[in-house]
């Protein structure tokens, strides 16, 4: 979504209730209109509108179910700071779509401040398959010039911002 003046006045528009709203969604996405209603003290109709104002106009995007990634068998995560060979928008774009078609990656981001252009997460089994993804993958991307890669120790939060 391009982002403009008018898609941050939006936010003004959004009192404590819609945020009551969103923070249990977030919380519970299968969570009952009834039960939303009961817990923002409003009664069915007008939080099942609340609810769809919330979605039409773009603030819900989704309802995404969580899972336990340790169960999963991808316990280890990794940051992978990458530098392109150019910085040009055909070579940009053409990572992006190499990048997101690779099911271990979870988020990527371009970045400033740092002399790396991306910032990807990803998620693998062990070093095995860490280095199978980045030897035989992620390096083998035309353009990719340089990646430095951390280790996540612990998360210790993730959220969504309300």
């Amino acid at each position: 979504m391009q982002h403009t003046h008018s898609n941050y006045l939006l936010a003004a528009d959004i009192d404590d209730t819609d945020k009551r709203l969103l923070r249990l969604l977030q919380t519970d996405a299968r969570m009952s209109i009834t039960e939303l209603a009961e817990r923002v003290n409003l009664s069915a109709t007008p939080c099942a509108r609340r609810v769809k104002r919330l979605e039409d106009r773009g603030i819900i995007t989704g309802y995404h179910t969580q899972t336990d990634v340790q169960k999963l068998g991808y316990p280890l995560a990794v940051f992978i700071a990458i530098s392109m060979d150019r910085h040009t928008a055909d070579r940009f774009e053409q990572f992006e779509r190499k990048v997101k078609s690779f099911d271990e990656v979870i988020s990527c981001s371009i970045v400033t401040g740092r002399t790396e252009d991306y910032l990807i997460k990803v998620r693998v089994r062990d070093m095995a398959h860490y280095e199978e993804f980045l030897l035989h993958r992620l390096n083998r991307i035309e353009g990719v010039a340089q990646v430095h890669t951390s280790f996540e120790l612990r998360e210790v939060f993730s959220r969504s911002m309300v």
